[in-house]
């Protein structure tokens, strides 16, 4: 019988994925200091390889723990739908093995994360208030960007490696 059959396994579980939850805040509160450079899109790339479907419990659990630690405004709610945008679009691509691959997802979604924030802005706004919210993050979404592409470039393999290992002793 497999561990994730038994109680304890889906205990096991359970914490690993609230671990996993806390390493991206923990991540993201670690890089604040940076201007836009974060590691939470490259691990969220990871942990969606790792755990498929099983992701989105680990970032609503994230999204939730921002909302508790910055507050919860209207960039929140942006949150809490264009985490899973980059999780179904690793989905998507999940059969490719490749670095360079991962840091240009990686790198694209932090140049678009801008106008996907964008979109909260636009219905309580209006054009004008998504448009000056967007446009006013464009130099933040090029460093965003160029950080995804290269914490992703050089961390991809070492912790592809370790969620493997992780995942080999959940079972």
């Amino acid at each position: 019988m497999q561990r994730d059959q038994t109680v304890s396994g889906k205990t096991y579980r359970l914490v690993i994925m609230a671990a996993l939850s806390a390493i991206l805040l923990i991540g993201q509160l670690g890089m604040a200091f940076l201007p836009n450079i974060e590691v939470v899109s490259t691990l969220i790339i990871l942990y969606t390889l790792s755990y498929k479907k099983l992701v989105f419990p680990i970032l609503y659990t994230f999204v939730l723990l921002e909302g508790v630690v910055f507050g919860f405004g209207i960039w929140w709610v942006s949150y809490l739908y264009i985490w899973s945008i980059l999780a179904l679009i690793v989905l998507a691509l999940r059969k490719m093995d490749s670095a360079l691959l991962w840091a240009v997802v990686s790198g694209a979604f932090g140049l678009s994360f801008g106008v996907l924030c964008a979109i909260p802005y636009l219905i309580s706004g209006g054009l004008y208030a998504a448009f000056s919210y967007w446009s006013a993050g464009i130099p933040y979404d090029i460093l965003h960007c160029a950080g995804n592409f290269v914490l992703t470039l050089a961390l991809y393999r070492p912790l592809s490696h370790l969620l493997k290992r992780l995942r080999r002793e959940q079972q």
